[in-house]
């Protein structure tokens, strides 16, 4: 069974977070995936566009993959059917990034096992956007 982080926890992962790998992204400006990364882009995370079938979104290069990515990874997020998580999810594991999400109605048990065997914090089946949205003005303990 999948289980997510509780609020406060997600609260916290949005507020280290800086980086944000989006695989998936379109170029299109009607795709969710273009809303959603540029709504997060305008919130001050650096989004970098993971998609082979693009050169650049929202004014930035795109990578083929994960490891062509340099520098540290906050988040992977991830707008691509369920069935692809598992590839994903290796080469997540490759790249020592900080969290594994999935986007709203993304979701995989197997997935979620294999990360979690290997201590990784793992999101699906929510929205980056809407989880910012929840999370952006609630008071956290320690801090």
């Amino acid at each position: 069974m999948i289980e997510n982080p509780p609020l406060e926890e997600i609260a916290k992962i949005l507020r280290r977070a800086k980086r944000i790998a989006v695989v998936g992204l379109s170029d299109k400006p009607d795709r969710t995936s273009y809303q959603i990364a540029k709504e997060m882009q305008n919130l001050g995370y650096e989004i970098i566009p993971v998609n082979p079938m693009i050169d650049e979104a929202l004014g930035v290069k795109a990578v083929s993959s994960l490891k062509e990515i340099e520098g540290h990874v906050d988040i992977v997020n991830i707008f691509r059917k369920s069935e692809y998580l598992m590839e994903i999810a290796k080469e997540f594991v490759e790249i020592d990034a900080d969290v594994f999400w999935a986007q709203q109605g993304i979701a995989d048990e197997e997935t979620y096992r294999f990360l979690k065997e290997r201590g990784v914090t793992v999101i699906m089946d929510r929205c980056i956007k809407v989880m910012h949205s929840l999370t952006k003005n609630m008071p956290l303990t320690g801090e």
